[in-house]
């Protein structure tokens, strides 16, 4: 006869599944009406044109065309500078320089 009771079973200790957040187009990539652009919890990126959040802030284009990232300086309500990134949709690709 055990002299120690059975140690039970912990229902503790599980990892939650991960939700998959970030980046999903880059920049310079073509992104179709309704594409996902960025999954993302709060707004680490901000709708800019051609570009809208959903509830639960994530970035999806309105309309076909390239991805592009911008930044731009936005006054807090503090007084302080912030630089946030603006994600847009834009229609015609970036011309880009070519090595000679």
């Amino acid at each position: 006869m055990a002299h120690k009771k059975a140690a039970g079973s912990t229902s503790l200790g599980r990892e939650s599944e991960s939700k998959r957040l970030g980046v999903k187009l880059a920049d310079g990539q073509w992104a179709k009406a309704g594409a996902i652009i960025i999954r993302q919890r709060g707004t680490k990126y901000h709708p800019g044109l051609n570009v809208k959040k959903g509830k639960d802030d994530t970035l999806f284009a309105l309309r076909g065309g390239f991805v592009k990232f911008t930044s731009k300086k936005l006054r807090k309500y503090d007084g302080s500078l912030k630089d946030s990134k603006i994600v847009n949709i834009i229609l015609k690709p970036i011309a880009t320089k070519t090595a000679k």
